[in-house]
């Protein structure tokens, strides 16, 4: 059975989309995954799509999710480091990565929010894969 993990932020228009992406990407064969934010948004942001393509992982599908969309519980909940708290997410562990928001910043800044990103996703893999968590 794969672990059930969630990315949650505020929005989910940035680095939680990057984070399903990379978890995607990286540990689908271990994980479940989901995003999802804690307040409506548009769209997932245009320079998160862009950085995230540069690296082969393509998210033109992805689109902001609120908490009601992923399931009631979840084994690993992890936040961006937004002040989101999530009391009513029942979870097993709760993280929080305290990654600062790229929104309004240059691709600079959303190519270094996507390296941050994909060391900790492969840090989580490694974790689960090794029942650390």
């Amino acid at each position: 059975m794969k672990t059930k993990v969630a990315f949650v932020c505020i929005h989910n228009s940035c680095r939680s989309q990057m984070a399903e992406g990379w978890a995607k990407h990286l540990g689908s064969d271990v994980l479940e995954i989901y995003s999802a934010g804690t307040e409506e948004y548009h769209e997932v942001k245009p320079l998160a799509v862009e950085v995230m393509k540069e690296v082969g992982i393509f998210m033109d599908d992805h689109y902001p999710k609120l908490l009601i969309d992923i399931p009631e519980e979840v084994d690993i909940l992890i936040t961006m480091g937004c002040g989101v708290i999530c009391p009513f997410v029942p979870c097993k562990c709760q993280e929080d990565w305290g990654l600062e928001d790229p929104s309004g910043g240059t691709i600079k800044e959303f190519r270094k929010t996507r390296d941050l990103i994909e060391n900790k996703v492969k840090d989580l893999i490694y974790r689960v894969r090794n029942n650390y968590i």
